[in-house]
């Protein structure tokens, strides 16, 4: 099956609360015919669109081909949280990689959300700072807080503060969690609205971006040669190949697929809470817990409450998307279970089995960026900045993503599933029990 067309219209964004608060964008044409680019960037998420912009004001003939619309995938549809730092921890990334390349990892996440902030602000779309970390037992309090204390020291962050049950409650007026954290730095945006500014930065800059041109083939080249791209509608020849597709990809890239999995999330949007919006947050913050399978939330701007919870491993999303995440709503808060949900939808993002991106070279003049494991606003797009910098030889950054341990999944591309179900399916049952 065709995860592109196996939940979704063509053509079309789902019926999420982000595309009926979208911003205006035109419709762009698919491509048609045979077209010749320096670049050729395929995925038009926060990844394909930040290459796009920034290889197009390198001086880059860039053309960019999306299979839908702009913002399509995970990058129109998820919680729209700007984090800090790498999915893992600085204290696990010290283990796999050492104190110095740990550092280095920190402070390319924090160029990551700079680059966001500036990008966002440059497209007129509004970011607002703030993510609360909501821990469930004693101990996630207690690391929380040594990880605040293990920041300020030796990296020189200084933007959490930690959070004791009083101190949290004040924030999230939530029974089910004890304590934890406020990042300052970290924040929250309209995702789908970020996805559109960026293209209208990357066209302005000059790259060329097409809608409903989905890729079926790419015949790599070489470092002498160039590749071919074949779309449903024409064909581009590119020096360069940007593979952006993150989830997408099975069928594009094997050696990637091996190592990135799809997997399905869930958001639901309520009716608007007017003033019991107290009782979800007491800021403008966005919040998400210690669960493996997260809860995530934040308001939007007429005080909905944007709800995500819930994962599955499947190709098909449930058929009852509100009932699958309206149970973990109201385990967070169980006093709205009067209160109407009125858009519930799925999106398809993707993980690798260590939590980092996958970053590889497919062949001599194609790059790969994807996996981003539910951290991906930031990372995303600076992923996009570094393979633009890799191919204009102005930046180190993807090699040093690149040489991170990667594992395949076991069982490769094709026999994975299986195997992740009975592991998900392992830490579901731990949440459930609350440990």
């Amino acid at each position: 099956m065709n995860l592109l067309h196996a939940n979704d219209a063509r053509g079309q964004y789902p019926a999420s609360l982000y595309a009926e608060t979208r911003d205006p964008a035109p419709d762009r044409p698919p491509l048609r015919g045979a077209v010749r680019a320096d670049v050729c960037v395929i995925g038009g998420g926060y990844t394909g669109l930040s290459a796009a912009l920034h290889l197009a004001g390198a001086g880059r003939r860039v053309v960019l081909v999306e299979a839908h619309k702009i913002g399509f995938g995970a990058s129109g549809r998820n919680g729209g949280q700007i984090g800090s730092g790498q999915r893992l921890e600085v204290d696990d990334l010290e283990k796999m990689a050492g104190r110095g390349t740990a550092r280095r990892l920190w402070d390319m996440a924090e160029e990551a959300k700079a680059l966001t902030y500036a990008l966002a602000d440059a497209a007129g779309v509004p970011c607002h700072r703030g993510i609360a970390h909501a821990a469930r037992h004693p101990a996630e309090v207690r690391h929380a807080h040594q990880m605040a204390d293990y920041l300020a020291q030796h990296y020189g962050y200084d933007q959490i503060t930690p959070l004791d049950a009083e101190g949290l409650r004040a924030l999230i007026p939530s029974p089910a969690y004890i304590g934890g954290d406020i990042d300052h730095g970290a924040g929250h945006v309209h995702p789908l609205n970020l996805a559109l500014g960026l293209a209208r930065l990357a066209e302005a800059a000059g790259a060329v971006l097409y809608e409903g041109s989905e890729v079926t083939a790419v015949q790599h080249g070489s470092a002498t040669s160039p590749s071919r791209i074949t779309t449903t509608g024409g064909d581009i020849t590119a020096d360069h190949v940007i593979l952006a597709a993150n989830g997408y990809l099975d069928r594009l890239e094997p050696s990637v697929a091996a190592r990135v999995m799809p997997i399905n999330n869930y958001i639901v949007a309520t009716e608007p809470l007017g003033a019991r919006a107290e009782e979800v947050l007491r800021a403008n913050i966005a919040a998400h817990d210690t669960k493996f399978v997260v809860n995530y939330w934040r308001l939007s701007e007429d005080k909905r409450l944007i709800f995500g919870g819930g994962e599955t491993v499947t190709y098909r999303f449930p058929r009852d998307i509100a009932a699958k995440v309206r149970k973990p709503m109201l385990e967070v808060y169980p006093g709205l279970a009067d209160v109407r949900i009125t858009h519930a939808w799925g999106g398809t993002l993707a993980i690798t089995l260590n939590r980092m991106p996958c970053f590889r070279r497919p062949a001599p003049n194609t790059l790969s960026a994807s996996g981003f494991s539910g951290h991906g606003v930031a990372l995303a797009t600076l992923s996009g900045k570094l393979m633009a910098e890799a191919i204009t030889a102005t930046g180190d950054g993807f090699d040093v993503m690149a040489r991170l341990p990667m594992p395949a999944f076991p069982g490769g591309a094709l026999l994975r599933w299986p195997m992740l179900v009975a592991g998900m399916s392992w830490y579901a049952l731990r949440d459930r029990l609350g440990r």
